[in-house]
């Protein structure tokens, strides 16, 4: 994989890579897109530190909690070692109460490279949007939202 945008479908066809891996499983193929201390900050489960992490967040939370996933990114740019891109995230719930509900999400994901491999992904979207359409309770979704806020006031500036 180039990161110089020589060949911006190799970047394409790693991004295509690592949705691929997050939606059919297992963990392990996802976290293989990492280093081995690499970072997902996910926006509904938090940050996961290291491949053995990641892969058990895919397993454990992704795959119990939904099915029929499906992850587009467009509009890939990149430069200096990072590549930003635009998605659109689509899945069944499993949740207990929400079963078989489809969940569209739109966002935005941030990729940070060493040496070809992701170091740190981080990702931007609404997730009021997510919960609302699971049927979340209003005051659930406020305290949710008002943490986030809070992590967001108070945390580094990226």
């Amino acid at each position: 994989m180039t990161l110089s945008g020589d060949n911006p479908d190799d970047l394409a066809g790693f991004i295509a890579r690592f949705t691929r891996a997050a939606c059919t499983g297992p963990g392990a193929k996802l976290a293989e897109c990492f280093t081995d201390d690499g970072v997902y900050h996910d926006g509904f489960y938090g940050a996961f530190r290291g491949r053995e992490a990641i892969a058990a967040m895919i397993d454990d939370h992704f795959h119990a909690h939904s099915e029929n996933l499906k992850w587009v990114y467009k509009d890939i740019c990149e430069g200096s070692g990072l590549a930003y891109g635009s998605y659109r995230f689509h899945y069944d719930s499993l949740l207990p109460g929400a079963e078989g509900t489809r969940v569209t999400m739109e966002g935005m994901g941030r990729f940070r490279f060493q040496k070809g491999l992701i170091a740190d992904y981080s990702e931007i979207f609404d997730v009021g949007i997510g919960m609302t359409q699971l049927g979340f309770p209003a005051e659930r979704i406020a305290r949710s939202l008002q943490k986030r806020a809070a992590a967001v006031v108070d945390g580094p500036i990226l």
